[in-house]
């Protein structure tokens, strides 16, 4: 089964798929593949250019071969706004959207606190383009920050 997990920056989206994901399943999600190509102290997110897209080309290369055994193993792929091409392959791959939001307030406040200010244009687009997107399932907050 494939689980396409989507939100905001700072929703928690990394954080549901630990609740759910066990060590047998496949986690394709961007931050943790930028970490497992960086040096030692390198930062959780607000990754450098470079080691940004070389772990985009990672991610990418990850969700093709994962979709290619579904049948074996499930894949949680973390996906902050799916195009509508992306989601049209999702749909034919029978995968479930799982949406988490904990609303606009909490994620501008964990932006401010972690993030790199552009992270506030991207979740104000999430939000604009909200609309469209699944009914949530997490409209709590995901932990204690």
């Amino acid at each position: 089964m494939l689980y396409v997990v989507t939100g905001p920056p700072a929703a928690g989206k990394s954080s549901w798929i630990q609740a759910h994901a066990t060590a047998r399943d496949i986690v394709i999600d961007l931050d943790l593949i930028a970490v497992a190509l960086t040096g030692p102290g390198a930062p959780q997110w607000n990754h450098d250019p470079i080691v940004q897209r070389v772990a985009q080309r990672a991610r990418f290369a990850a969700i093709e071969e994962a979709c290619q055994h579904l049948d074996k193993v499930d894949c949680y792929l973390i996906h902050t706004m799916p195009s509508a091409k992306a989601m049209a392959k999702y749909k034919r791959l029978d995968a479930e959207i799982k949406v988490v939001d904990p609303g606009r307030d909490i994620v501008m406040s964990r932006i401010e606190a972690m993030r790199s200010p552009e992270m506030q244009r991207v979740a104000t687009r999430w939000y604009s383009q909200r609309k469209t997107m699944p009914r949530s399932v997490m409209p709590q907050a995901s932990r204690q920050w």
